[in-house]
């Protein structure tokens, strides 16, 4: 697996990144949260939306030596700078070739470590995670829009809210981009995520002006309705933009 990289700078996000005020609130997901999830979790931060991010994998995985000799870890164990460090000590001469020391140098500053899908508690406050990218208005860890980068992740998140039975009784739109696992493809990827959530929240900022700010915030199902069925629509012209990811979308539960 090739990896992504380039700087990651702070910031600024939530409820401040737009003259209404008003964001949605994303999560982008792939097998290990190291490279598709992280880029587009890093671009959208940037773009000044709240995001998380996660793996859907048992373990984390990265390339190691050879085929059949990965480097795994735990997920909610490690962080990405000891990661960084056990791959340096190793062989740096290898990790820094093959993209991964460049790709978990990025990471380590985005957030902490990489986190797994199965093991999130929906809605539970992420009061330690205060110092990451694009915390800012996720503090409550209720997601508008869940991006999965693959499709074997999107089974995994749909049927892990199914089996959670909705608790909040909150809609959630989650969506599948097929980015492929390099570095140029994660880059290209990242565009194309910050364009969709673009399209999404320009959409939604419309439809809270129609049925009020605090309806709409509040996530409800029937307040929701009007932007919730425009989303096809949007991801049917994102998808005329971006004609080399295929999407697929589905109208999930929290």
């Amino acid at each position: 697996m090739e990896t992504a990289n380039g700087s990651a700078a702070p910031a600024q996000n939530g409820q401040q990144g737009d003259e209404s005020g008003f964001k949605l609130k994303f999560c982008t997901v792939c097998a290990s949260n190291q490279n598709r999830s992280m880029e587009g979790h890093l671009r959208l931060a940037q773009a000044s939306y709240p995001v998380i991010s996660f793996g859907t994998g048992s373990l984390v995985r990265l390339p190691g030596p050879t085929v059949t000799q990965p480097n795994v870890y735990k997920f909610n164990q490690t962080s990405y700078d000891s990661i960084y460090r056990e791959l340096e000590a190793k062989d740096p001469q290898l990790y820094r070739a093959n993209g991964l020391l460049n790709m978990l140098g990025r990471n380590r500053v985005i957030k902490w470590g990489p986190e797994r899908w199965q093991d999130w508690q929906v809605g539970m406050p992420r009061v330690k995670h205060e110092k990451d990218q694009g915390s800012v208005g996720m503090e409550s860890g209720v997601p508008d829009v869940v991006i999965t980068c693959e499709e074997r992740c999107w089974d995994a998140v749909v049927d892990d809210l199914l089996n959670r039975g909705a608790p909040l009784n909150r809609p959630v739109h989650v969506i599948n981009i097929d980015i492929k696992d390099n570095h140029k493809d994660a880059s290209v990827g990242g565009g194309a995520i910050v364009d969709l959530a673009d399209s999404l929240n320009k959409a939604a900022m419309e439809e809270r002006d129609k049925v009020g700010p605090a309806a709409f915030d509040a996530g409800g199902a029937a307040s929701r309705a009007s932007f919730d069925e425009r989303v096809p629509e949007i991801l049917g012209e994102w998808q005329e933009r971006w004609p080399d990811l295929p999407s697929t979308w589905t109208l999930s539960w929290f």
